[in-house]
């Protein structure tokens, strides 16, 4: 029975021995998936960030480009502020992944290491136990079995012996034998039964130890190792929320800043911004005056009309189109392309052309200080270089410094040039205070010129139409002082002798590209050399290339030519041979 009890013991404490074994093993497994969880969220958070940043860096404004210029508006600096914040934002979240490695993560990978570790040992220990038990055990099972059968052949020698000592016919040494046979099996029994009993109290001890000591300390060192496991768990699970709980006042600050940049948007700002981005700097129209076809009279221009007209014997009834200045549209004129203008911006606005002209001072400005400061610090270098020649040759120095100095000669030059051109379109743009001045001398002008033009039977509104010429592209002086065509000395000469003087600092445009009517030609021309034509109301022409004459010139230089029914504009005069009719009663055209 005891035995029994023994054996069935011993097997119920191996049972459970291996079922801790299994339960630690799987807490080993929990801590290496959430480990592998918390790096998934880190590798998540990396990604997110980078994906924001990129985002970002995507809608930033370009360099040199079109949009840092609207930078002026507010609703585009808090578009910028707010992708910055946004960059901010996304750098909290690498600081999350970032903790999240070296708090979680690293930890946990180093404690699993510590955790496999000491569990081995633990259970090499168990195990040892577990062998040393056994061996004990079956070190008792082989003493009782011959214990048995050593009591079992004294008993069987115990037998022999009395069978022999009755038998008669059995001789007396004989049964001396048998005696002392039975005799010594039963010392034998006697000592098997001494090991036994030592062994039995020796196993009995160590089973003792084994189950009392060995075996609890085993398990309680096992229990401590799974409470440490679960605290650890615990912890890094704080830690996880921890880590976010730490950025969110920085994210808080990055979403206030977000909110602050909307609150910054200033709509009516934004709206002067836009008309102080585009304000041409014209005047508006005068008022458009009757026509009355009724009477056959001469009609003089009115001082503040756009509208060309003719004397009604030589414009037929019906064919005046009015002009609205800036909604005209003419499929006649070319249109300049942006970025195609002249270098002083002659085909702006006024006021368009005095803000490129202003840009383009200040970056010149900015591009001659760059180089001045290149040249004094090339200089200091020289210097050095002089009070110790063991560092370098000062000669090696002089070709940079030359180069320097002719850029910001060629610099300077550039500078002067375009504050020229500024300073003659901030002399001659309109301003609210002279308004009724200028209107005063436009009427004088308009009057001087009708004594002029009434010598060569030009009308008032010729001289209109011609500084109309004049502002599209004239080689001499345009009204807003810039130069689109060299100067000769034919024209020079020509401008001298019969001078146009302008009628108002705001430029007009020519009605009679929008004219219905077809001019009569008065004659041929032939171009001497080729003329691109750029601006508005002029032509392209070839060299050598025959045109029709529709308008010669009146002494501003230019003459106005057609190639077909759709092309016609104006060329320089100095640019062509012209071969006037002898019947021609157009040559001066009568407006």
């Amino acid at each position: 029975m005891g035995e029994e009890r023994m054996g069935d013991c011993w097997s119920h404490t191996k049972d459970q021995f291996d079922n801790l074994e299994k339960h630690t093993q799987w807490g080993i497994e929990f801590v290496e998936k959430y480990t592998k969880f918390v790096k998934e969220r880190s590798e998540i958070e990396t990604s997110y960030a980078k994906q924001i940043r990129n985002l970002s860096k995507k809608y930033q404004p370009k360099k040199n480009s079109r949009e840092e210029d609207e930078n002026k508006y507010t609703f585009c600096r808090a578009f910028v502020t707010s992708l910055n914040e946004l960059n901010d934002y996304a750098g909290q979240h690498e600081v999350i992944a970032e903790n999240l490695t070296s708090q979680i993560i690293s930890e946990l990978s180093r404690y699993l290491q510590e955790l496999k570790s000491e569990r081995k040992l633990h259970f090499h220990d168990g195990r040892k136990a577990q062998q040393h038990i056994e061996s004990s055990w079956k070190q008792l099972e082989a003493c009782k079995r011959r214990f048995e059968r050593d009591c079992k052949e004294a008993d069987r020698a115990q037998q022999y012996f009395e069978r022999m000592d009755a038998d008669i016919n059995v001789t007396k040494a004989d049964v001396e034998k048998a005696r002392q046979h039975a005799q010594s099996r039963h010392q034998m029994a006697s000592d098997s039964k001494s090991d036994y009993s030592s062994y039995l109290q020796k196993f009995n001890q160590e089973q003792n130890e084994h189950y009392f000591n060995v075996i609890p300390n085993i398990f309680q060192k096992l229990q401590d190792m799974e409470e440490k496991r679960i605290d650890r768990i615990g912890v890094c699970m704080k830690t996880f929320a921890d880590v976010d709980r730490q950025v969110l006042p920085i994210v808080g600050k990055c979403l206030d800043g977000m909110t602050k940049a909307a609150e910054s948007i200033e709509p009516k700002t934004d709206s002067k911004q836009v008309v102080e981005s585009y304000k041409s700097g014209f005047e508006p129209p005068g008022d458009v005056e009757f026509e009355d076809y009724g009477q056959a009279m001469k009609r003089t221009a009115s001082d503040t009309s756009l509208t060309s007209s003719r004397e009604a014997k030589e414009k037929p009834v019906g064919k005046s189109k009015g002009k609205l200045w800036p909604f005209i549209k003419n499929k006649n004129k070319l249109s300049l392309k942006l970025g195609s203008g002249p270098e002083d911006f002659s085909h702006l606005p006024p006021e368009q052309r005095r803000k490129k002209l202003q840009g383009k001072i200040d970056e010149l400005n900015k591009d001659i200080q760059k180089e001045m400061d290149q040249r004094d610090a090339l200089t200091k270098m020289k210097d050095v270089y002089v009070k110790n020649p063991q560092m370098g040759d000062p000669a090696s120095v002089d070709p940079r410094l030359s180069e320097i100095a002719q850029n910001i000669e060629k610099l300077q030059f550039d500078a002067q040039k375009f504050e020229g051109w500024l300073a003659e379109v901030e002399e001659r743009m309109p301003s609210k205070s002279d308004t009724n001045r200028r209107s005063g001398l436009y009427e004088t002008q308009t009057q001087n010129n009708s004594t002029v033009s009434n010598n060569s039977t030009v009308s008032n509104n010729s001289t209109v139409s011609n500084n109309c010429a004049q502002d599209r592209e004239r080689p001499l002086s345009s009204p807003d002082g810039s130069y689109t065509e060299e100067q000769n000395p034919e024209t020079q000469v020509k401008a001298n002798i019969n001078p146009v003087l302008p009628t108002s600092s705001t430029p007009e445009f020519d009605d009679e590209f929008d004219d219905d009517e077809t001019l009569p030609t008065i004659g041929t021309c032939k171009a001497l050399y080729p003329f691109e034509g750029h601006n508005e109301g002029t032509i392209a022409v070839a060299e050598g290339e025959l045109l029709y004459v529709i308008e010669e010139d009146k002494g501003d230089g230019w003459t106005r030519v057609r190639r077909n029914e759709d092309e016609e504009g104006y060329v320089p005069s100095s640019y062509v041979e012209v071969f006037l009719e002898t019947n021609a009663k157009g040559a001066m055209t009568y407006i």
